[in-house]
């Protein structure tokens, strides 16, 4: 039985209960084999001292027979021929030693056995076994095997004096066997001091046990107290940490003192985690795997307009106003495992509704299992009244800004055409209209088609989404470039691209503008490189790239204005229609421009379009 099995039989519910039983198998099993082994050990160590000692008594009849029953029979005139008359003879001449021998202890018979005479000669003590003397024994009897073999034998049974232990010593005169000898004891006797010497090892074995069970007894008590004295000072330090255990010795106290530093150090690694989540703005609050609120900051209080008292320990959803269709990432994440970013939902509280950023996370353990979700809450509705603000002047100022240009670049072919008509008014002559008119009219031209990029700038047409193939568009627009100037146009295109979804007219009009603008900045010996790439599986980049003149640090951050150009006949409206088209294709554009050295001009385009917007899982 094992001691798991022995465990549900017993009730062994408290330690020391464990500590006694666990000592006592522990002590008491080899208390026990030993007290068997001995035991064992004993019994034979007893067997084999009555048989040497038997042996010992046949030895000494064996002795004092001298040269044999010939020698003793010599003073019989009838000898060997009266079989009586010499057993009778023999007997005689041999019961005084038998009897002597005999009567060393207690219950020993001895006695001489004739093989000739086929006779017992003699049995001491005679005053028992006097009647035996001239019986034969047996032709079964083990003394025949002893004769037969030659051999010393013992034996246990029943034989002439009942149940006995008998040692046969076989007498052998001139290489002959001419009789044994016996000594033998009663096996009762013999039982008799094995079990004296059982009942002292089994009173040896008792009082060692009994001792070990006190000693064990009084040692798991000690422990127990010891142990008690941690498991009800944890109890108390689960609910208040600055009440530390009480002092122990030995080992026990080393493990009281690592418990009092733990909780020491828990109990400033709490404060201090409770100092920061007290200290954080943002609102921070933490569920458990059911939903339930275990950590509630003050933030996350002036959100909800509601206490950490009052939610504490109460599903996550009681903290909804009731009617209101709250969207919550903080059970999203909870049941889903999905990680938030920036959402930002409408909070309804008792003071109305809060504009907030939500980001929430799975809270894991040591062994990283999650046990359960966090969200931190920022309340960005005065942050996006400032932006709507900042938005509003930016607009203004970029309206401003947009207003000076179109007065600038306006007012000059104006001014041009007032002072030509100015001065045909005042002359008659048909051949300074002649020389002036075509003059008035490159200025209007000139008008037309500022307003006509400015129309394409502030009033773009929705996109034809199709299938497109940048690359084909980018040569298709580097040879239509081409055509239009002798500069060196190189092409970099990757052998698999895939087709995006994209407005392939748009796309024309953005990298022939590039194009050209690249060509306008090289010299007669540069270049220009259109390449294009595929990025993964999401998206394909084009890139145009020069080593003309290059840009100033200072202009980097206006070459997407409207308006702006560093060249002198340029409108400033190019790049500014190339942005808004790689907007309205959800791509990004980057310039990069060193002055002196060139510039590259870098878009990256999606391959499929998002319908909709949505937070990364």
């Amino acid at each position: 039985m094992r001691l798991s099995d022995l465990s549900r039989i017993l009730p062994l519910r408290s330690l020391r209960h464990r500590l006694m039983l666990t000592s006592l198998i522990v002590v008491a099993l080899p208390i026990a084999i030993v007290g068997i082994v001995f035991e064992h050990e004993g019994r034979q160590a007893l067997l084999h001292e009555k048989q040497s000692k038997l042996f010992g008594l046949t030895q000494i009849l064996d002795a004092e027979l001298g040269p044999g029953f010939d020698s003793l029979l010599a003073d019989l005139p009838s000898g060997w021929t009266d079989r009586a008359a010499a057993i009778a003879h023999l007997s005689a001449k041999l019961t005084l030693q038998t009897d002597r021998i005999a009567g060393i202890g207690d219950g020993i018979a001895v006695g001489y056995y004739s093989k000739r005479l086929d006779a017992i000669i003699t049995y001491g003590p005679s005053a028992s076994y006097a009647k035996t003397i001239g019986v034969s024994i047996t032709a079964d009897h083990p003394g025949r095997a002893v004769m037969d073999s030659a051999k010393p034998r013992v034996e246990f049974g029943t034989l002439v004096r009942g149940q006995i232990m008998n040692a046969m010593l076989p007498i052998i005169r001139n290489d002959e066997v001419i009789g044994y000898i016996w000594a033998n004891e009663f096996i009762e006797a013999i039982e008799n001091q094995q079990n004296v010497f059982h009942r002292a090892v089994l009173f040896v074995s008792l009082a060692g046990i009994g001792i070990a069970f006190f000693v064990v007894n009084s040692m798991s008590r000690r422990l127990s107290q010891e142990v008690g004295v941690i498991v009800d000072g944890l109890a108390v330090m689960e609910n208040d940490l600055r009440r530390p255990l009480p002092p122990l010795r030995d080992e026990l106290g080393n493990i009281v003192d690592a418990i009092n530093a733990m909780a020491k150090a828990l109990l400033d690694a709490r404060s201090l985690t409770e100092n920061i989540l007290a200290s954080v703005a943002d609102g921070i609050v933490a569920v458990d795997l059911k939903g339930t609120i275990t950590a509630f900051n003050p933030a996350a209080e002036q959100m909800y307009s509601m206490s950490a008292d009052a939610v504490i320990g109460k599903p996550y959803h009681a903290l909804f106003i009731s009617g209101t269709d709250m969207v919550s990432v903080l059970l999203d994440t909870l049941e889903t495992g999905c990680t938030h970013i920036g959402v930002t939902p409408d909070l309804p509280n008792l003071d109305g509704t809060l504009k907030i950023s939500a980001s929430s996370s799975v809270l894991r353990d040591g062994e990283g299992q999650p046990i359960g979700a966090v969200v931190v809450l920022k309340d960005v509705s005065e942050r996006d009244r400032l932006m709507v603000q900042v938005m509003r002047a930016d607009r203004l100022a970029a309206l401003g800004e947009l207003t000076a240009g179109i007065a600038h670049e306006i007012r000059n072919p104006l001014t041009s055409i007032r002072g030509f008509v100015q001065y045909l008014m005042e002359c008659a002559s048909p051949k300074e209209w002649q020389h002036y008119g075509p003059l008035i009219i490159r200025q209007v031209d000139s008008l037309n088609h500022i307003i006509t990029e400015l129309l394409a700038f502030g009033r773009p047409r929705a996109p034809r989404i199709d299938k497109v193939h940048l690359d084909q568009i980018a040569q298709e627009m580097a040879f239509l470039a081409r055509g239009k100037s002798e500069a060196r146009i190189e092409m970099d295109l990757e052998g698999e691209v895939p087709a995006i979804e994209a407005d392939g007219e748009s796309l024309k009009q953005a990298l022939l503008n590039l194009i050209i603008n690249a060509m306008q900045a090289i010299s007669k010996d540069g270049s220009v490189t259109v390449a294009v790439r595929r990025l993964g599986d999401d998206h394909v980049m084009v890139k145009v790239s020069d080593d003309g003149i290059g840009l100033a640090p200072d202009y980097l951050d206006k070459v997407f204005d409207p308006f702006f150009s560093t060249k002198p006949a340029g409108t400033g409206l190019g790049l500014a229609v190339v942005h808004r088209i790689v907007d309205a294709h959800q791509g990004v554009i980057t310039l990069d421009s060193r002055l002196g050295e060139g510039t590259v001009v870098t878009i990256r385009l999606p391959v499929v379009r998002s319908k909709q917007e949505s937070p990364p899982c």
